[in-house]
């Protein structure tokens, strides 16, 4: 029998609320990271402590985030995406009333530390949105949520920027703890709990020996032009870090449930998007440390645009602007392109904006051409990127895949502010023993960021195209024996679950109470009687299944414990995918075609 989708457990909400209130809690992380960007030189006065000291106040935010993104990724996944995006705003609201209360050092170091684990709310908002918002809604949400966080950071400088000139500095704080709170209102109100869970249990020791190894391989790069690059301890510490990722990426694979599923992440559509990833990373932050301090520097110098800290800020502020109005670009382009394209267009712009920027320096105006430039050009590279991810991992997986690209966004960002800061110190000039930028060493960061991103065309050249990833998504007859039918045998890799199928059937088998069921056999037979496909239902029950040509087709479903299904239906031939969920036993509901 069929019917049509009237049953509550079929639909997908509208997601009129989930996404503005969502990309409002990327926004908000982005201005816990970006708050303190306007005092960063007064830091040392203001804690009473060395300037070597007062880094460790923006240090201990990154490592925190670092760590937490990939572990909160991979506890929503399991427990909840809603439920531990609220305990990572609850966390970063606690850090932030920490060190609002504070000025001693090591109190404000802990607190910023706390905010930091509020870097998981972007993996798990985007998880959120995947399980639930209609399909068609899906990309330029997404996108809007992958770029928040650029986009919370170019409208919080200015407004810190302001309110540091004119209010005690611990105000920063206290507004990025109403921020949070009103955020955690917000989720809980409009944001419903994801029904997807990933099977198992949380891997304790590979978060351990994440955790290790990614302090290890943080701390010289974020210190190392503190320490010296070739220091015994800058050294020793890349030393222990490859090490320790050494050993844990070989526990991983070890273990039957990971904190990160390494087979997954060499996929080449997973690997070169998180090496691409990590090139845009390292682009984007160069912006930000290079015009603000050209824009803020004296015109004495020569070429400073001796501009105040609130205007520095605003000229500043149309990168994130822009980024946020990318969103529905990306969207249009993406759906007639697909992300790829998307992702190299962005590349290219944002090679466009630094390699124009190299001779648009001499004016304020000028510097707001390069924002909005590169800014269009971040936003849909920064879009591109879930929809990547998503694309070529299990549904139950989109948390921590998430997770881990994001972590490698942020890998990017640390890289950047290391290399560019080491070649703006060692480019200054001494004026009155103070170290003064050079527009030397402004272009040659400009130069970096280029270099960086033009690589990152390279890899995301290697990734799969459309129909490459259309073929990738034609099941295989992984089993044939009985044993073999309920997916003792079936290899994940060859299990297309929770993935796009650009011409085919996609759903999920569930049963009459609309419980998904895992390990189903799904085969697709044609009008003449042959097999034209096969595959597994997954943890979450979905499936997906190409179709070689538009036509009439039965779908047959079976699973130990529940009786056999068969439901007629036709594709029509186009590049849609028809949504048809299977219910054990006797009933299919279409959704029609998306």
């Amino acid at each position: 029998m069929t019917r049509t989708a009237t049953d509550p457990r079929t639909r997908r909400p509208s997601g009129s609320g989930i996404v503005p209130v969502l990309a409002f809690a990327g926004i908000v992380v982005a201005v816990m990271q970006t708050l303190l960007v306007p005092v960063i030189k007064d830091l040392p006065e203001l804690l009473g402590t060395s300037p070597s000291n007062a880094t460790w106040v923006m240090t201990s935010t990154l490592l925190a985030g670092a760590v937490a993104t990939p572990i909160m990724g991979r506890l929503g996944d399991l427990y909840g995406k809603r439920r531990m995006l609220i305990a990572s705003l609850a966390v970063m609201v606690v850090g932030s009333l920490i060190a609002g209360f504070s000025s001693e050092l090591l109190v404000m170091i802990v607190g910023r530390a706390l905010q930091g684990f509020a870097m998981g709310a972007i993996p798990l908002g985007i998880g959120l949105m995947r399980d639930g918002l209609p399909r068609e809604k899906l990309g330029s949400a997404m996108a809007l949520m992958s770029s928040s966080i650029g986009v919370g950071g170019g409208l919080a400088l200015p407004v810190a920027a302001l309110v540091a000139q004119h209010a005690d500095w611990h105000a920063l704080f206290f507004g990025s703890a109403g921020l949070g709170a009103l955020s955690i209102l917000l989720t809980l109100v409009f944001v419903p709990e994801s029904p997807m869970r990933a099977v198992g249990t949380f891997d304790v020791w590979g978060a351990l020996g994440l955790s290790a190894g990614l302090v290890l391989f943080l701390l010289p790069i974020t210190k190392g032009s503190d320490w010296g690059w070739t220091s015994g301890t800058t050294l020793g510490l890349f030393g222990a870090a490859a090490v320790v990722l050494l050993l844990w990426g070989l526990m991983e694979l070890r273990v039957k449930a990971p904190l990160v599923d390494l087979r997954t992440t060499a996929r080449p559509a997973v690997l070169f998007t998180n090496l691409a990833s990590i090139m845009v990373g390292v682009a984007f932050y160069a912006v930000s440390l290079v015009l603000p301090q050209l824009l803020q520097l004296p015109t004495s110098t020569g070429y400073g645009l001796g501009q105040s800290m609130v205007v520095a800020g605003l000229c500043v502020a149309p990168l994130g602007l822009t980024m946020m109005f990318t969103a529905p670009v990306y969207a249009r382009i993406s759906a007639k392109y697909g992300p790829k394209v998307t992702l190299m267009i962005g590349m290219l712009i944002i090679a466009v904006g630094y390699g124009a920027g190299l001779g648009l320096m001499s004016a304020a105006w000028q510097t707001i051409v390069i924002a909005v430039v590169l800014g269009a050009g971040i936003g849909l590279a920064y879009s591109s990127l879930p929809a990547l991810i998503i694309g070529a991992v299990p549904a139950s997986e989109t948390g921590a895949a998430n997770g881990l690209n994001t972590l490698m966004r942020s890998i990017g960002t640390s890289v950047s502010s290391a290399v560019i800061g080491m070649v703006l110190a060692n480019t200054a000039n001494q004026v009155g023993g103070v170290a003064v930028p050079t527009m030397h060493g402004f272009r040659v960061s400009f130069l970096i960021a280029t270099g960086a991103v033009l690589l990152g065309l390279v890899f995301a050249a290697f990734l799969p195209g459309r129909r490459a990833a259309a073929n990738a998504e034609k099941p295989h007859l992984v089993a044939s024996s009985e044993d073999a039918e309920y997916g003792e045998a079936a290899s994940p890799e060859l299990v297309p679950v929770g993935r796009t199928a650009q011409a085919g059937f996609r759903g999920r088998v569930l049963t009459a109470d609309g419980v998904p069921v895992a390990r189903a056999k799904v085969t697709l037979i044609d009008r003449r009687g042959r097999q034209a496909g096969a595959t597994f239902s997954g943890e979450d029950g979905g499936y997906a299944l190409a179709v070689p040509a538009g036509g009439a087709y039965v779908l047959a479903a079976k699973a130990l414990g529940h009786g056999p299904l068969a439901s007629s239906a036709t594709h029509p031939g186009d590049d849609r995918a028809v949504e048809l969920d299977l219910s054990l036993p006797g009933v299919s509901v279409p959704m029609g075609a998306s």
